[in-house]
């Protein structure tokens, strides 16, 4: 059977289970009850397929659009894979300056140092820096044992 919405499919299980109760059916019946559980399947896929569409349209409505420009400073999502990373460490690397931008969507980039060459990243992985905050490195926290009371 087809993978179906949990409504139709409880509905089309119970058809098959008729169909198979009704062993001594006619064979008129028994194609009139192959048709209705083919229907079922074929109104899920189109529930499902609907589905799809206005998930994708309510994703795609509420993507966030970057504006990205030459000039403009970047963050650099850095993907590679670490076998013991730090939780709450972050993977954003940067800043770089966007030197150019692809058709392609792909975007190239300068670091900070003029000397050292340029690269090529995909636009996916780039994010706008934002100048001016500050982030807090934290070394230690100190926590209180259990049994002690201040």
């Amino acid at each position: 059977m087809c993978h179906l919405p949990v409504g139709v499919e409880h509905q089309a299980y119970w058809a098959v289970k008729e169909m198979n109760m009704n062993t001594e059916a006619g064979a008129t019946e028994r194609r009139m009850q192959l048709q209705e559980s083919e229907e079922l399947c074929l109104d899920a896929y189109d529930s499902a397929m609907w589905y799809k569409e206005k998930t994708k349209m309510w994703h795609d409505k509420n993507l966030r659009k970057k504006e990205l420009k030459v000039g403009q400073k970047v963050l650099i999502f850095q993907s590679r894979l670490k076998l013991m990373p730090g939780k709450l460490r972050s993977r954003w690397i940067g800043p770089y300056t966007i030197i150019a931008i692809r058709t392609n969507g792909a975007i190239e980039l300068q670091g900070s140092d003029p000397e050292l060459p340029s690269f090529i990243v995909n636009g996916h992985r780039v994010k706008p820096y934002r100048e001016g905050m500050e982030a807090f490195v934290v070394d230690d926290i100190p926590l209180l044992m259990p049994n002690s009371r201040q």
